[in-house]
């Protein structure tokens, strides 16, 4: 008794538990909890052994307002980035048209995710207003380069104005704000300036390797884990405000 930690009194309980609970299945009666537990057998030490087993991790209510609509980013985000390495790895007219749309759809919905943040927009109403435009343009952009002409040209201008947008909102935001983590947005605007020059400066390749586009893609590689970085510390620095004004 006093290897399993046990004593008169929590022994006592537990073979009157025990008891009882025979007594009931007899009569034909349910188990029920005794001092708010149900009435559990003992496997040697153990007490509701099965209760040990790994279990699904418990779903928290988040206070964060831009879960879903952060989840939603990485998730085009992630479509875009495989249909960009697929296509620079076969470059045939399907690949083509899925990377240009995916890349046009991760843009589209990152200014509206922008527009989003920046201007604090929560209820859905507000949502809509900011979202049905933007989307309405993009689907329109997108069917235009894939029925009826893969203008480069005219794409790029497209994807360079959403990405200024994008870059101003985002400057002006992080200025204004006393945001505690609003210099990484500072470092992820100027660099993603930058990097959007390389974009721009279509130059030939390198001895036929490295073109001003692939230095674009490699140069986001670290912006994109600085901005994701970001995004966490705003998701705990919104929470942590909101639950202490709930206090």
């Amino acid at each position: 008794m006093q290897l399993k930690q046990q004593n008169c009194m929590s022994d006592c309980r537990y073979y009157c538990m025990i008891r009882r609970e025979e007594e009931r299945q007899l009569g034909g009666l349910s188990p029920v909890k005794y001092h708010g537990k149900w009435p559990f057998k003992r496997v040697s030490v153990f007490q509701a052994c099965f209760g040990l087993l790994p279990r699904r991790p418990q779903t928290k209510r988040t206070y964060y307002e831009y879960t879903g609509l952060w989840h939603i980013y990485a998730i085009l985000s992630l479509n875009a980035w495989f249909w960009s390495t697929i296509f620079h790895t076969r470059d045939i007219d399907l690949t083509e048209k899925l990377d240009y749309s995916s890349a046009v759809a991760q843009l589209g919905y990152s200014l509206i995710l922008t527009l989003l943040r920046t201007f604090n927009v929560k209820d859905e109403a507000g949502r809509v207003m900011f979202a049905a435009p933007i989307l309405a343009f993009v689907t329109t952009h997108i069917l235009y380069l894939n029925f009826y002409e893969l203008d480069y040209g005219w794409n790029m201008k497209v994807c360079v104005a959403m990405g200024l947008v994008h870059i101003a909102a985002w400057a002006v935001w992080s200025v204004v704000t006393h945001h505690p983590s609003r210099y990484k947005v500072w470092i992820v605007v100027f660099g993603g300036a930058l990097a959007m020059l390389l974009e721009v400066y279509d130059s030939p390749p390198y001895k036929g390797y490295a073109d001003a586009h692939s230095l674009w893609h490699a140069s986001t590689i670290p912006l994109t884990y600085l901005w994701w970085t970001f995004v966490r510390d705003d998701a705990e620095f919104r929470t942590s405000t909101l639950v202490k004004k709930a206090k």
